[in-house]
């Protein structure tokens, strides 16, 4: 091997090296894609009707981390809708609606209500939010 072969080959040995290491971490990278695909959250989405001074469905049920989106639709009267947790405190007018996006970062049961006070049955307005861990 002559003397230039060899400075050559010194010069681009740790060009091959990186190269060969390179071909590695583009070989690990799909499967750590993967795994943060698996960990991302999931959104979950829940339609609620406020109707006759009652919420339906009246329990929802999300995951730990899950981005939660809610659109409480009032079918009669004006409704308020609070989750005291989440810092959810949203006025849903008459016919109207609104729509409440949070993440649920801590899990537990939690009450949801309407705490208008412009008619004593708003107080039947209740149900539970379940958030499971993971």
């Amino acid at each position: 091997m002559s003397l230039r072969t060899r400075s050559i080959r010194r010069l681009l040995a740790p060009a091959f090296a990186l190269a060969a290491a390179g071909a590695g971490i583009l070989a690990a990278r799909p499967a750590a894609d993967l795994a943060a695909q698996e960990q991302s959250p999931t959104r979950r989405d829940v339609a609620i009707t406020a109707r006759e001074f009652r919420f339906t469905p009246d329990r929802i049920e999300a995951a730990q981390d899950d981005l939660v989106r809610l659109t409480v639709r009032s079918e009669d009267v004006a409704y308020s809708f609070n989750i005291d947790e989440y810092r959810v405190s949203r006025r849903v007018p008459a016919g109207g609606s609104v729509v409440i996006e949070f993440r649920a970062d801590r899990s537990g049961t939690f009450p949801f209500y309407s705490n208008l006070t412009s008619d004593t049955r708003h107080e039947r307005a209740r149900g539970q939010l379940i958030i499971r861990a993971r």
